[in-house]
């Protein structure tokens, strides 16, 4: 029987993984890839398959060896896990079939970025076009790209493989009801990958989902991944009445949580049903208060036209909060129309909103967005499609610089290291929301561990004070809800991490900025000056090179990831820099030589053998990881040498060909 290989890439840390919070009850990872599950439902019988999630597992050379195909679901923030998965599968000989977000609408980037090959690419909701490719990759004869022609009907998706996979690891599990959304925000790819009619699975397909995860063993959070579960509002509240009796019959197994648009608030049955049916959480993209920028951006759902959107957003976030649901808010910082930003502060604080997940403005591909700033001569570069990392790939009303300070900014005062903003956010929301007592379970091991590690992690540290002032607050007027205080304080013990180490990366890169322009200023000095200049450079760049070596393992390993560009492009900088003052003084050396009569050419060849000998203690004092990254600066300094040795002397008079760093 062929074996089949499903490799989920590793997501970096961010707001969205919660690996900080996971820690606290043991978990890895926060949800299992439902997409490669969802396509190992689609193979033939006669298979045998593996799931190696890499957020969870190690890829060993061992699953490689095991595999004759190995196939992977990338998200674009994923990128750089799935090259090294290119790689290793291309070093075992092992075809490889990229899908997901991230290939569809990246391929060419893929195809340019990448040191390896991938075989073959599934574009876009792969029903329609998987029995296609399993044929032609059986019988030896399969394209590189396979494209949908027309959206599925998932009413026919088989369900996801669940039992290929240990469900421990996973903070909550996933399932899919709808895809689609019936809007058209301008920043957002949802619809440009899966359109803007919902389409959604039938009742038994949903309720067999949960019956297989029930049986399976599963109790806790179930993720509805949908982009908007309300997007298709009858099948919506067709749904809801089923997944209350199924729920009601087992005691209600599931916590529920999804994504909805704002407009949830104008349908009050469908906050009931969903109260009803055991959903406690609900993310709603608000984006922004300002009512200018959410009308640019194409957010009109956002508005209303009795009230400012402001006014709008809060009575929206109030009435799902009276529901006994917790509102999660995803925030842009430098949407075009956004001048200032301490309105979106002011409203989190107001509103309730402890997981306001505040990211800058980025340009994903094919996005209207991305078309706007095309033709406005503002796109720079590709997303990264880490929100939160402070980099740019467009050009912002705002000038740069502010834009990014005032981005820290709302960060580090959402969750600053004593989490006082984060822990009044909480205890507002639980102002807000009811008890529900069939959302309640018996107090499980994990979360007794949980409760352990955060007295030990947060009581004795910088958020104690705030710490135990929520927590006294929480058991003197809401005891019923400690357990969910609890469950907030993890939360925000991640959020400050995450928010703490994003800060510091931008730190390093505005440091090596800073770093590099003094570097600058010192060559001039050095060269400008008798004796020996170019030892004195020498000495102060590997003074240089071992401060940044220094500060750059200051920051968190999880994190160094997002500094490896700055620092590579700082390294490059920097040994560029010396080596065109090594030219300078090369050239007065080789002026002197050239006056002398032809014996002094031994002193010559002596000189430029000292010269390389230096270059190459140079090359030393960069960071291990990027030495590779300066061959390119150290070619053409070579060539250089060489041509300006043709220029005084007729021909190269040394050897200097066999030199090298």
């Amino acid at each position: 029987m062929p074996n089949a290989l499903f490799v989920y890439p590793q997501f970096p840390p961010s707001y969205w993984g919660f690996k900080y919070a996971l820690d606290f009850i043991g978990k890895k990872s926060s949800m299992p890839p439902l997409g490669l599950l969802t396509i190992a439902g689609m193979f033939p019988d006669n298979y045998n398959m593996k799931v190696v999630d890499m957020n969870v597992d190690t890829l060993t050379d061992a699953d490689l060896e095991w595999a004759d195909m190995a196939l992977t679901s990338t998200m674009i923030v994923q990128k750089e896990s799935l090259y090294d998965v290119v790689e290793e599968c291309n070093r075992a000989d092992v075809p490889i079939i990229a899908g997901g977000p991230h290939p569809t609408s990246y391929y060419d980037n893929i195809k340019e970025e990448c040191n390896g090959t991938v075989d073959h690419f599934l574009f876009g909701e792969v029903e329609e076009i998987f029995e296609d490719f399993m044929t032609d990759f059986e019988s030896g004869a399969a394209k590189e790209v396979y494209k949908e022609t027309k959206k599925p009907d998932i009413t026919k998706t088989p369900p996801p493989r669940y039992d290929l996979i240990d469900l421990k690891p996973y903070g909550s599990m996933a399932l899919q009801f709808s895809r689609g959304c019936p809007f058209n925000c301008e920043f957002c790819d949802i619809t440009k990958l899966f359109g803007r009619v919902p389409r959604t699975k039938s009742n038994e397909q949903m309720l067999s989902e949960f019956e297989m995860l029930y049986k399976l063993g599963w109790t806790g959070s179930m993720f509805v991944v949908d982009d908007n579960f309300i997007g298709n509002k009858r099948d919506a509240m067709r749904l809801l009445p089923a997944v209350q009796e199924w729920q009601e019959e087992r005691g209600f197994p599931f916590s529920l949580y999804t994504e909805a648009s704002v407009n949830l608030v104008e349908i009050p049955e469908m906050l009931d049903a969903m109260s009803i049916a055991g959903f406690n959480m609900v993310f709603l993209g608000i984006e922004t208060p300002n009512e200018d920028a959410l009308i640019t951006t194409s957010k009109g759902q956002n508005t209303s036209k009795e009230e400012d959107a402001g006014s709008y957003l809060l009575n929206s976030i109030r009435k799902i909060q009276h529901k006994g649901m917790e509102v999660t808010g995803g925030f842009i910082i430098g949407l075009d129309g956004d001048t200032e930003f301490d309105s979106h502060i002011d409203f989190i604080q107001e509103a309730g909103i402890p997981m306001a997940m505040a990211g800058l403005l980025t340009a994903l591909k094919e996005t209207d967005l991305w078309h706007r700033l095309k033709q406005e001569d503002r796109l720079l570069l590709e997303s990264s499609g880490n929100n939160t990392d402070m980099s740019l790939n467009f050009v912002p009303e705002m000038p740069r610089d502010q834009l990014i300070k005032e981005y820290r900014r709302v960060i580090s005062t959402l969750y600053d290291p004593t989490l006082k903003n984060y822990f009044d956010r909480c205890y507002t929301m639980l102002e807000h929301i009811p008890y529900k007592t069939h959302n309640v379970r018996s107090i499980q091991k994990d979360e007794v561990r949980a409760f352990l590690l955060s007295i030990k992690r947060q009581m004795f540290s910088r958020q104690g004070f705030q710490y135990i002032k929520f927590i006294v607050k929480v058991l003197k007027n809401h005891r019923k809800m400690f357990p969910e205080a609890i469950r907030l304080a993890v939360m925000g013990y991640h959020l400050e991490k995450i928010t703490r180490h994003t800060v510091a990366v931008e730190d390093f890169r505005t440091y090596l900025a800073s770093e590099i322009d003094s570097f600058k200023e010192k060559i001039s000095q050095f060269v400008n000056v008798q004796g020996d200049r170019i030892h004195e450079i020498q000495k102060y760049s590997q003074q240089l090179s071992q401060r940044v070596k220094k500060e750059y393992e200051t920051i968190h390993s999880d994190f160094q990831y997002a500094a490896q560009n700055a620092l590579a492009n700082f390294q490059n900088s920097l040994f560029k820099e010396y080596l065109e003052a090594e030219l300078e003084v090369f050239k007065e050396a080789v002026a002197a030589f050239t006056k002398a009569q032809s014996e002094r050419l031994g002193e010559l060849q002596t000189y430029i053998s000292n010269l390389f000998v230096r270059v190459q203690e140079q090359q030393a004092q960069l960071h291990d990881e990027f030495k590779q990254n300066v061959q390119e600066t150290f070619d053409a300094f070579k060539d250089s040498i060489s041509r300006h040795l043709v220029q005084r002397f007729g021909s190269i008079p040394v050897e200097i060909d066999e030199l090298q760093t």
